[in-house]
């Protein structure tokens, strides 16, 4: 799978979109308790996303493979996806 939008959603859900096409949520409230997640906690740290095309990563260093992803999103159709998405999505890779 190769990521290529990812947007920071209300309640530590990210909507994620797939280069196939495919879109989902990820619920990352589970990671929250994690030492390397904990930082997430903060609503501003959790909108700091960067997508690396085969992982997402934040500033504090925690990240998500896109194995990881695959196998826990929930997959949404896609024009149900564009109508509750917000504009600050993040769909630049990282250099």
């Amino acid at each position: 799978m190769n990521i290529s939008e990812i947007i920071a959603k209300e309640n530590y859900t990210l909507y994620i979109k797939a280069e196939d096409g495919k879109t989902g949520l990820f619920d990352v409230k589970p990671y929250l308790e994690s030492e390397a997640f904990a930082p997430l906690k903060d609503k501003a740290e959790f909108e700091r996303i960067h997508n690396g095309k085969y992982f997402i990563e934040w500033d504090c260093g925690a990240d998500l493979s896109a194995d990881t992803i695959q196998s826990r999103w929930v997959i949404i159709h896609t024009d149900h996806a564009q109508q509750n998405a917000p504009v600050n999505s993040v769909d630049a890779p990282l250099s």
